[in-house]
């Protein structure tokens, strides 16, 4: 049998673009080596799937991909936020926004996506096949020809997208499988990497702060008594260091930065005060709690898991009582709250990217259909594409566009 079309991977992108093919009137295969689909989409925002980011104005999101973003004008102009969140929404899967435009499904729960998903290709009979891993793309010099499996079984279709993802968690199935047969093909990959990751911390008080977020905090990057890059927003104290959206993001420039010498991150918890009304705002709680413990009367400023530490950084008893604390105590007070300085060891290691950098070189592609500008029955989608994406549901949204592009052109 010959299909209209054969994706490969059965992600984000892979599923959208199987069940706009379908939509279309084409027969429609899926190949997935997992057991099941959507292996990766599951974990995605923590078990909850950061969907999409409700930046409605398509050229403000493209500034968010940078040099990247240029390239991507064709496709978001055919299928954006607002046509993603109309496609969820129609489909009996309400949304909210969050923090940061990040939209989630109502339900809380990834699976909402993932079978949204599935009922959109199961209404038009796209065929699933799961435990199959892809040994081989055969071509001749203008096209593909087939997919060889890894039991033997051969694909034949007059078109193919391969949605195979990058190289963040390999343990969902993303392990640069289609850099290798891509590469192969002739097209240029540019070198994959940890892109959105979080980072290991040297000093060991760290760990003791395991699980505490902190919702709006100043982080700046210093190298060589140099600042390199200042970001406001949400970040959270692991067993190993920091992580957090605002830390993932910062996380491709620390990893620029650690070749070439020690990186340290300084943390503002109390970004909302500069110096002279963070004083003033330590004059009136101590004024306010003149006669209670400075541990306890701090607590109008910052979150208990914290208290330890600043009384440690700041050298003031957690038992001095508020009318004792001296004016020499209160400014080194002031500059730590402003300036808790923490160097990086290290960055976590791929498995634990939430995306990954690299993959097929943008200009290889026709971003008007997703096609391949070397193979003419050729799509590319998703993760495959070397486009870095910050944190926040940039990356479910290129999934999205560029799996409906080219479900929408593969037959074309």
């Amino acid at each position: 049998m010959v299909w209209d079309v054969a994706i490969i991977g059965g992600g984000p992108s892979g599923m959208m673009a199987a069940g706009r093919a379908s939509e279309l009137g084409a027969k429609v295969i899926l190949i997935e080596k997992n057991e099941s689909l959507g292996k990766k989409l599951l974990i995605s925002g923590g078990g909850r799937c950061n969907v999409t980011n409700a930046e409605f104005d398509t050229r403000a999101l493209l500034e968010k991909f940078k040099e990247n973003g240029k390239f991507l004008f064709s496709a978001f102009s055919q299928f954006s936020v607002k046509e993603t969140l109309n496609f969820f929404n129609s489909k009996g899967m309400p949304t909210k926004i969050e923090n940061e435009k990040r939209v989630f499904p109502e339900s809380n729960s990834s699976s909402s996506v993932l079978n949204v998903l599935a009922s959109y290709m199961k209404e038009r009979n796209v065929k699933i096949l799961t435990n199959s891993p892809v040994l081989e793309i055969k071509s001749d010099s203008k096209k593909i020809t087939s997919v060889i499996l890894e039991n033997g079984d051969e694909i034949f279709a007059k078109s193919f997208i391969i949605a195979t993802g990058g190289k963040s968690y390999p343990k969902t199935g993303s392990t640069g499988d289609g850099f290798v047969w891509l590469k192969k093909l002739g097209h240029s990959i540019i070198k994959p990497d940890s892109a959105l990751v979080p980072i290991n911390i040297k000093e060991d008080w760290v760990k003791g702060l395991q699980g505490i977020t902190l919702p709006e905090v100043k982080i700046s990057i210093f190298q060589d008594d140099k600042k390199v890059e200042t970001k406001l927003g949400k970040i959270l104290f692991t067993h190993f260091g920091l992580s957090g959206p605002t830390i993932l993001n910062m996380s491709r420039k620390i990893n620029e930065l650690m070749p070439y010498g020690d990186v340290f991150v300084s943390l503002d918890i109390l970004p909302k005060f500069d110096f002279s009304s963070l004083n003033t705002e330590l004059q009136k709680v101590f004024k306010k709690h003149t006669n209670k413990k400075f541990r306890n009367a701090i607590l109008d400023l910052i979150p208990s898991g914290l208290v330890e530490i600043i009384i440690k950084k700041s050298d003031i008893n957690g038992d001095t009582f508020c009318h004792s604390v001296t004016r020499d105590e209160r400014i080194k007070l002031m500059h730590v709250l402003k300036d808790i300085q923490i160097q990086v060891k290290s960055l976590q290691s791929p498995e634990n990217a939430i995306v990954s950098s690299g993959g097929v070189k943008l200009e290889e592609v026709d971003f008007k259909t997703m096609q391949s500008k070397l193979f003419s029955n050729l799509y590319l989608t998703g993760d495959i594409l070397n486009i870095n994406r910050p944190s926040g549901g940039y990356s479910l949204q290129i999934c999205w566009t560029t799996g409906y592009v080219a479900g929408t052109n593969a037959l074309k």
